[in-house]
Formats: structure tokens, C-alpha cells, sequence
């Protein structure tokens, strides 16, 4: 029995994900921890998603705390389980994506790997969207060639939709090479206006999107971002999309309900999917949807009236917990590191060639 676990901490912010898998016969997934993001240490880690003093000391400070979490919740997670460290062949670590620009060759991931193996005498793998990076790639997205190999056996074209922070699809089609790349914001806009307006979290059902109505002169300038008619492969973050782009927008147009606002966002969100699939796969025949999107409502609706011929579930109709596909995705990373299999797809990133993706720190 192959054990591996997945941490992995997404562009929302919202908390770390813990999963255990099992990867022999089949991938299964067996547990899982999730620790809500202490409210000061989600604050400091979206402060260095921009420049400001001081961040290499502050950063390296949020990442000691970032690990001491992350520990933590996998010594719960192996307590209900009964497991030893040396039953776990090793953490993946995505760690936290504090600033990501290909372009300008770089992406970084904090989460400090020596200090995760010193407080879990488990093996770890992280830093995995570098080498793809240095190979001339996006880094992004890397689940892809994850979701490949859970929903391979599945019939007809297909795609998997992750909705966290930011939205990015995998498309799955027998005797094609796997593609995907990001569509762009997912629920970063939304749980930012949120936040700022109502001091909520999120939307949650896309309640409050629902009260507003779709505001088009906001929509078409919102949708005249570059980043929207890129072509793929390519990747984005809140270096792109963030609470200041927003605002910039709405400082140049009449003012409108914050709950119009919120509803125009949520059309966003799905329009851009919605165009980005079509064009990309126009003959998809499923879209399955993991991450926190998959329990927005309003947007499941939304994607499904823009999709009439297609069918759109969460993975959960295939067994696959929406809320632990990409945890999961950076075990079986860890996986391919140490059995040196690339997992990259040049195909998605538009790196050179295939990479085995990680460092490894022993236990």
C-alpha cells in the first residue's frame, strides 16, 4: 500500500487542504484535514502578494507559520488514522503562491519543505512549478495530467473544471495529448467584493449574486481585459486579477449596486469559462466541477444553462469529493517525483519538453 499526502493551500486563502491517498491499485483517497487560515496569517500572506518592506524577513516568518499549520494538521490527520510517519511515503507540499509571472520567468511558492520534513519526519516534495517554468512553461496549471489520470476510463470528450481563486479547465479527449490552461478569475473577485462590502467571506450559493442583476457596460469592460483573448497555453493570479483591478474598472463607470456588482462578477466568472471551453473543445460532452465553485449554485446553474449540450456535474457524481481534487493531485505529484515520471504536460504549459516537477527533502 502506497501512501502519500497532499497539502495544498489555494489563491483564496481560505485554509489548507490535507488529503491521504492511497495510489495502488487505483487512486483513492482515504482522509482528509482541513485548517481554516489563521486570520493574521492570511492577512500577511496577501500582503506579500505584493512588493512592500521588509517582505524576504516577513516572508520567510509567514512560511514558518504556514509549516507549523501544515504540520499540524497532518499529525491529526495520521492520529485518526493510526499512522506512523513511516507509513507515508512522502507530503506534496504546493506550499502558498505568494507572486507568479511566468513571463518574466518566475513563480514562488513558500512553505519552507526542510522545516515541514524536520516537524513530520516524512519525506517532502514542493517547489513544483519551477522546473516547468525554467523549461519555458506556464507552471500553471498542473493538475491537468492529475485529472487525466483519475477520469482517463471516462467516455467522449470531456473537461475538468477547477473553480478556486481563479478557474483553469483540463481537456480530456481519447488519443489527444491532455490541454488545459487557466479562463481567469474564479472566486477571487467575488470573495473580495464580498468581503469589502459586507464583511463575508464568500458568496455563499451565490446568494447575494443572485439579488443583483447583470450589469452589461460593466461586464464588456471587465471582459476587455487582455488576458481573456490570450491564447493558451497561460496562466494568472492576483498579480492580474485582484480587488485593485476591480476597482480601477468601477472608478471609470457610473456607480452601481454592490449586489450588481457581485452578480455581474458571477457572469464573468462563468462567461469566461463558458468561452474558453467552446472554443478550446467545442464538442464536450461532460464538464465535471471540483473546487469551492463546485458548491456555488448560482454559478452550477449558470454554467449549465450557458452549456445546454453539455452535461455539468461536480466530480462527486464520479465518487471524487470536489473539495480534495487538487490536495490530491500534489500527493500524486509527489508521487511522480519520486518515481521520476514528468508531471507536467508541454501540451498545457507550453514548456519544452516533459519535467519531472519537484525537489525532495528526505526524511
Amino acid at each position: 500500500m502506497a501512501l502519500y499526502i497532499g497539502v495544498m493551500s489555494g489563491t483564496s486563502l481560505d485554509g489548507l487542504d490535507i488529503a491521504l491517498i492511497e495510489l495502488a491499485p487505483a487512486i483513492k483517497l482515504i482522509a482528509t484535514h482541513y485548517i481554516p487560515m489563521p486570520t493574521p496569517l492570511r492577512t500577511e500572506l496577501l500582503a506579500l502578494c505584493s512588493s512592500g518592506p521588509d517582505e524576504i524577513a516577513r516572508s520567510a516568518i509567514a512560511q514558518q507559520n504556514w509549516v507549523k499549520l501544515a504540520a499540524q494538521g497532518i499529525h491529526t490527520l495520521l492520529d485518526e488514522q493510526r499512522l506512523k510517519p513511516e507509513d507515508v511515503t512522502a507530503v506534496g507540499s504546493h506550499g502558498q503562491t505568494i507572486r507568479h509571472e511566468p513571463a518574466r520567468g518566475f513563480t514562488v511558492q513558500i512553505g519552507n519543505p526542510a522545516l515541514l520534513s524536520e516537524l513530520t519526519g516524512i519525506t517532502v516534495v514542493s517547489d513544483f512549478r519551477s522546473r516547468d517554468v525554467a523549461a519555458g512553461g506556464q507552471g500553471a496549471p498542473l493538475v491537468p495530467a492529475f485529472h487525466e489520470a483519475l477520469f482517463e476510463e471516462r467516455v467522449g470528450p470531456r473537461a475538468v473544471l477547477n473553480v478556486g481563486g481563479f478557474s483553469n479547465l483540463s481537456l480530456i479527449e481519447l488519443a489527444k495529448p491532455v490541454s488545459g490552461f487557466d479562463c481567469g478569475p474564479g472566486n477571487v473577485l467575488l470573495d473580495a467584493w464580498i468581503h469589502q462590502e459586507r464583511g463575508e467571506p464568500f458568496d455563499r450559493d451565490g446568494q447575494w449574486a443572485t439579488s443583483g442583476k447583470v450589469q452589461p457596460t460593466l461586464l464588456k469592460t471587465l471582459l476587455g481585459d487582455p488576458f481573456f483573448v490570450t491564447k493558451g497555453p497561460k496562466s494568472t493570479g492576483r498579480e492580474v486579477f485582484n480587488l485593485s483591478w476591480l476597482t480601477r474598472h468601477l472608478s471609470q463607470l457610473p456607480v452601481f449596486a454592490p449586489e450588481d456588482v457581485q452578480a455581474t462578477l458571477l457572469e464573468l466568472t462563468a462567461l469566461t469559462i463558458v468561452e474558453s471551453l467552446q472554443h478550446a473543445q467545442p464538442n464536450t460532452q461532460e464538464l465535471l466541477v471540483c473546487g469551492g465553485g463546485a458548491h456555488n449554485q448560482t454559478l452550477m446553474k449558470r454554467l449549465a444553462d450557458l452549456l445546454p449540450a453539455t452535461r455539468v456535474s461536480s466530480t462527486a457524481a464520479y465518487g471524487v469529493d470536489p473539495d480534495w481534487v487538487e490536495a490530491m493531485a500534489f500527493a500524486w505529484l509527489a508521487h511522480c517525483c519520486l518515481e521520476g515520471v514528468p508531471g507536467n504536460r508541454p501540451s498545457v504549459t507550453g514548456a519544452l519538453g516533459p519535467r519531472v516537477l519537484g525537489a525532495i527533502y528526505p526524511a
